[in-house]
């Protein structure tokens, strides 16, 4: 089934690879409404509109980025460049080492720098300036945002020396689970606290859009849970206290495209980063 799998993702056509981000979003809308986390008083087409176009500019960034991955790619595998090219492994153990550090690099690792560099984070300030966060909320980035990402994951495709199987059932994984954690969903508590053990769970997101410190800096994984853990960024806190969006941002803006655009060079906006 894995070697199946790898043949799959090898040649994955571009249209399947839309289907399964349109697809994971409109399973994820429809679970949201059977069961909300918080009430959908917000009014979701509305709120979705945004989120959709800068979802828009994420896959058209990430397409520009596509050809130069794919070089990248083949590079690494016919110089045998890279952590994953040192040795001769296990299939098995080949793609699980290699979903570990491509999401430690692509988006663990951005995630934590974009909340530390202050020039990153004005551009990450759009992702979290969301008061209403819903699992059309992953894709929410400005475009600078979607290039420092892109970024990583073609540094992510040289630390790793990731054939293209990889790169596509990672960004693949990636983005479903990042709509599944963003996504306004109530699941039993014991259940998301034992997934949370392994991989990024709903709940342990949500925390992360909390409007405050400490928790807005802490829980960055995207897949895996493990990364918070190891690194000391895990955090927990009562569900019923999370207010989403930014102390420092205008909240009622947060669906003002002009305003969430000029975000990243708006000089009015004070930020301790």
């Amino acid at each position: 089934m894995l070697e199946q799998m790898i043949a799959y993702f090898d040649t994955i056509p571009s249209s399947h690879r839309a289907l399964i981000l349109a697809g994971g979003i409109t399973f994820f809308w429809i679970i949201e409404g059977a069961i909300p986390m918080f009430k959908n008083d917000y009014g979701k087409w509305k709120h979705a509109k945004l989120n959709l176009i800068f979802t828009l500019t994420t896959i058209i960034i990430n397409f520009i980025f596509a050809t130069i991955i794919v070089q990248a790619s083949d590079w690494t595998v016919l110089n045998h460049f890279g952590l994953l090219q040192i040795y001769a492994l296990p299939t098995w153990l080949f793609f699980l080492l290699g979903m570990l550090l491509m999401d430690l690099v692509g988006a663990y690792f951005i995630h934590w720098i974009e909340h530390k560099v202050k020039v990153l984070w004005k551009f990450h300030m759009v992702h979290h300036a969301d008061t209403h966060v819903d699992t059309t909320t992953a894709n929410r980035h400005h475009p600078g945002e979607s290039v420092f990402r892109a970024i990583f994951t073609l540094i992510g495709v040289f630390v790793c020396g990731a054939p293209i199987w990889l790169v596509m059932v990672y960004q693949s994984v990636s983005a479903l689970l990042s709509q599944f954690n963003h996504a306004n969903i109530s699941l039993p508590a014991a259940v998301d606290k034992f997934i949370s053990y392994v991989i990024v769970s709903p709940n342990m997101h949500k925390i992360h859009h909390h409007v405050v410190r400490p928790q807005t800096d802490s829980n960055y994984g995207n897949i895996f849970s493990i990364w918070d853990h190891i690194f000391g960024t895990f955090q927990v806190m009562e569900l019923s206290e999370i207010r989403y969006g930014l102390d420092v941002l205008e909240g009622e803006k947060d669906k003002n495209m002009a305003y969430q655009l000029g975000l990243p060079f708006n000089k009015d906006i004070k930020t301790d980063y």
